[in-house]
């Protein structure tokens, strides 16, 4: 039950993210509400404990990027909510699988807009930025208008549905 609302919330995240480039709020928080109250009638007290712990952790870990200005907050919230539904340690699984989803999505744009060199140059740029202890410049920002933009949430949608696909196959 849990694995099927997990599902449905990111493909629903998904779709609205690739469309509209955004994840709306009226999705995130009843997600994140439904995980608790989901996780409160399978394991009781240790089921919202289990859910707060995998939502918390979600804010936690993705907040930076929020902050650097590159990862949108819909995405952010979204991760918050599936933690909540699949708790803490399939939410790890989660973001480590939508990480290497979303850098082969960032690869076949890149190719396919051929901006490998001005890519390289702002992972050069960032990479600086990091050694000296810096905010990098607003050419790698998603405030940037001719940085290309991956959306996360589809990338988290994927990831999400091939996890559940295989945890009900009993693959994983």
């Amino acid at each position: 039950m849990l694995l099927v609302l997990a599902m449905a919330l990111a493909v629903t995240a998904g779709l609205t993210d690739w469309r509209w480039r955004r994840i709306p709020n009226w999705l995130t928080v009843p997600g994140l509400l439904a995980g608790v109250a989901a996780n409160a009638a399978v394991s009781g007290l240790n089921g919202v404990k289990t859910s707060l712990l995998g939502a918390g952790l979600g804010l936690l870990l993705l907040l930076p990027f929020v902050l650097l200005r590159s990862l949108g907050a819909g995405d952010w919230k979204l991760a918050g909510a599936l933690g909540a539904i699949v708790g803490p340690g399939a939410l790890l699984d989660l973001l480590m699988g939508s990480i290497f989803v979303a850098g082969i999505m960032a690869l076949v744009l890149i190719i396919y807009k051929r901006r490998l060199s001005e890519t390289l140059r702002n992972i050069g740029r960032m990479l600086k930025s990091m050694a000296m202890f810096r905010m990098p410049g607003a050419e790698v920002s998603l405030d940037n208008p001719q940085s290309l933009k991956i959306p996360y949430g589809v990338a988290l949608a994927l990831t999400t549905l091939l996890f559940g696909v295989g945890k009900l196959a009993g693959r994983f």
